[in-house]
């Protein structure tokens, strides 16, 4: 998600997640050819695996910036062509081109050519005025004829017309029976569905028609969804906020002596502990312009100090060192 899923934000989820497939921010593919890439698609080893999602839609240009990308680490790259934003429907990318699916086929091509690790694509269930199964099993088709064989699809139209990015999370009408019909149209193919899981039990009623579920802003929301789902899904342990904010204040410190932001670090853990006694007091010391711009750990320190959480409950040596001083 832009401007949601950084390097900050994976290393949070994958606290939470030992299996998941995370995914950078969607990058264009122009600013990773001319752009400062090394910012863009850096990671952390220890949030692997991880995907590179590009946008683009000029072949060549998502062929050269595979190419820059490969030797980065990445276990997969996608090409996002489901992101239904007007500022990328201006660029000529995104929804937009699954009214094109030969040209995305050509896009894929060109990246599968430039990385040796699968090349894969996110889209919608059509765009309005396309949303028929026919549409949808042409688009499948094509891209699957250039080499792709997993496919994240949002089960949802695009309304390219009339409704913002965020009204198409929304009013467009879920659609899951579609997604389960083109699993059973393609039974060879990869089906990843997405789009409005944000509880086990619609997790659950996905993984008996497909082969994985994509989650997005409910793991934003509330970062330890992610660790239901994978409790659900591998039997992994059950991880606590608490326990998870102690290993990523280890992560805070380290970024902050090589100088990154305090307010870039603490997006992902503002909704931490919603609903929690004490949850609204620790999201306001770390919504403070003043503090934050400090870039002092301390300052979380006092965040989680709302919550009746004092230093001896946190056992990292970052958190310890900061009380100290």
């Amino acid at each position: 998600m832009m401007a949601c899923t950084d390097t900050h934000c994976r290393t949070l989820h994958r606290l939470f997640s030992p299996n998941a497939l995370l995914f950078t921010e969607m990058v264009t593919a122009g600013a990773v050819v001319y752009g400062p890439r090394q910012r863009l698609l850096r990671f952390q080893p220890a949030e692997a695996p991880v995907a590179c999602q590009l946008g683009g839609g000029d072949p060549g240009l998502l062929g050269e910036a595979a190419q820059l990308a490969a030797d980065a680490g990445f276990a997969e790259f996608n090409l996002n062509v489901g992101c239904p934003s007007p500022r990328v429907r201006q660029g000529a990318f995104g929804a937009a081109l699954m009214a094109e699916p030969r040209r995305v086929a050509d896009c894929l091509a060109a990246m599968g050519a430039a990385v040796k690790v699968p090349v894969t694509v996110k889209c919608r269930l059509g765009l309005d005025g396309r949303d028929c199964d026919a549409f949808l099993d042409d688009f499948t088709a094509a891209v699957s004829e250039a080499g792709c064989r997993t496919l994240y699809v949002h089960a949802r139209i695009a309304v390219l017309n009339g409704l913002n990015a965020a009204q198409n999370r929304s009013i467009p009408p879920l659609q899951p029976d579609r997604v389960h019909g083109l699993k059973a149209r393609f039974p060879k193919l990869r089906i990843i569905a997405n789009g409005g899981i944000d509880t086990l039990a619609a997790a659950a009623a996905y993984l008996a028609h497909v082969d994985g579920v994509m989650i997005g802003r409910a793991a934003w929301r509330e970062p330890r969804f992610l660790n239901r789902v994978d409790a659900m899904m591998f039997g992994a342990p059950l991880v606590s906020e608490r326990d998870a904010l102690d290993a990523y204040l280890g992560h805070m410190g380290s970024q902050l002596a090589q100088g990154e932001r305090l307010a870039d670090l603490v997006r992902p853990i503002l909704g931490l502990f919603k609903g929690q006694p004490g949850a609204r007091r620790y999201r306001q010391r770390l919504s403070c312009p003043k503090a934050l711009r400090s870039n002092r750990l301390d300052v979380v320190l006092d965040a989680i100090d709302q919550l009746g959480v004092r230093g001896e409950a946190l056992r990292g040596p970052e958190s310890q060192a900061a009380r100290a001083a």
